[in-house]
């Protein structure tokens, strides 16, 4: 039987909030390392700070969870000299998540144009790879590269914050050497 709604709000109510008590857990999977040592590529490289144009060309949002988990205050970025910004005319890397949609190809591919040079295009999650589970539908063009040049995929479904780094640094170690 369920309880009346009075039992229920008095139980929330007496038992206090139900989140995390004590100060988070120290980075586990190295992910601050990995922000500072591609904070330090992006400045030899370019020589300031790295900008990053985020752009959802139709995913389920999965990807975009974890691009605002890397960029909030556990990870924190913009500390290391990592921003994302909101004109392509400012970014150095294009990441793209979620399969491109007919509706979002030229919206991409004009985005994509309008980055300056020298850039670099990331492909973030499996859908972004080659469309993932949404493959083949009527709606879908395909994967980032099949509309723009993509240089690095970071696999996964959606990618841990700690692999987006990784592969930010991979992008930046390349960029570097060539």
């Amino acid at each position: 039987m369920i309880p009346p709604i009075s039992k229920l709000l008095f139980r929330a109510l007496t038992r206090g909030p139900q989140t995390r008590r004590g100060p988070v857990a120290p980075d586990p999977d190295g992910a601050l390392e990995l922000a500072a040592a591609l904070g330090e590529r992006a400045r030899a490289k370019l020589g300031r700070s790295l900008a990053i144009r985020e752009v959802d060309a139709g995913s389920c949002n999965g990807c975009e969870l974890e691009i605002h988990a890397v960029n909030g205050p556990v990870y924190d970025l913009e500390r290391f000299g990592i921003r994302f910004v909101a004109s392509p005319r400012h970014a150095d890397v294009l990441m793209v998540t979620g399969p491109v949609t007919a509706n979002m190809a030229e919206a991409l591919r004009r985005t994509y144009e309008a980055v300056p040079s020298p850039k670099w295009v990331v492909a973030l999650g499996d859908c972004a790879r080659d469309g993932g589970c949404f493959a083949g539908s009527y709606a879908v063009v395909g994967g980032a590269a099949s509309v723009v040049p993509v240089d690095l995929h970071i696999p996964g479904c959606p990618p841990e914050p700690a692999r987006i780094l990784s592969g930010l640094l991979e992008v930046m170690e390349r960029a570097v050497k060539g």
